[in-house]
């Protein structure tokens, strides 16, 4: 799968990515720190790519409908330290072998993951 990592998640996220056989760029390796969200967005949309943020506002499927996008996935989580966001990432990457966010937005929230499409 293909992945895109906003500036706002840790960088070992990407590696944990790119080790279970992912592609995954980050947002500041593409030099792209400080994007407006609806060009990340069409970034994601043009290249192909699922996004990984922390911006709750890619959560409104009134300015982004996931039926539109390869994928969004928002971590919402109540302490936003790296090593939490590690872990779940790593729970991600654990349900991405059974499911993929094609076409669908997923909100991480610790221990589940709600789905919209």
């Amino acid at each position: 799968m293909r992945f895109k990592l906003d500036e706002n998640l840790p960088l070992q996220l990407r590696r944990l990515l790119t080790e279970s056989g992912h592609d995954a760029v980050t947002v500041l390796e593409q030099a792209m720190g400080g994007t407006a969200d609806s060009d990340l967005a069409s970034a994601c949309l043009h290249e192909k790519r699922v996004l990984l943020t922390q911006d709750t506002d890619f959560a409104d499927i009134r300015l982004y409908p996931p039926s539109e996008y390869p994928g969004i996935v928002v971590f919402r989580l109540p302490s936003q330290s790296r090593d939490d966001l590690l872990e779940i990432g790593a729970m991600l990457i654990e349900t991405l072998v059974g499911s993929s966010p094609d076409r669908q937005l997923w909100i991480v929230e610790g221990s589940r993951i709600r789905i919209r499409e």
